[in-house]
């Protein structure tokens, strides 16, 4: 039998690897998917999307330009010297969202389809015992 934090290293590694698989399939890094949910949930300037994903600056605008690229979202300059930019999704980016998200939530019953509603609450449980014994060591 595995060790305790192993499995959770391996199985959080074998999910990671699935849920990959499934966001590439809407031609996005794991990054990129991660900023586009970002932007969706109202983070929608560089200084609160470096602020909520703790990216500096250049690798934020790295990947803004991406998704730029593949037309997931546009920016609109505002202010006075139009310098301040408002990141919104476009169509093809909030299409893409909602297809990526349902095969990741089809992937998500599918792990835990035979497990009872007590394990997995057991389960959330546990996690968050073990997340505070490690945050507090």
């Amino acid at each position: 039998m595995k060790e305790i934090l192993d499995g959770l290293i391996d199985s959080a590694n074998a999910y990671t690897e699935k849920s990959v698989r499934i966001i590439k399939q809407g031609n996005l890094t794991l990054a990129e998917w991660r900023l586009l949910q970002n932007i969706i949930s109202g983070e929608n300037t560089q200084e609160k999307l470096s602020a909520v994903t703790k990216l500096d600056t250049s690798t934020l605008s790295r990947q803004l330009k991406r998704l730029l690229a593949k037309q997931m979202i546009i920016k609109v300059p505002i202010g006075d010297d139009k310098r301040q930019l408002i990141y919104s999704v476009t169509e093809n980016g909030v299409n893409v969202s909602h297809s990526v998200s349902e095969q990741l939530e089809e992937q998500k019953t599918a792990v835990f389809n035979r497990w009872t509603e007590e394990e997995t609450r057991l389960l959330k449980i546990l996690i968050n015992r073990l997340d505070n014994s490690i945050n507090r060591s």
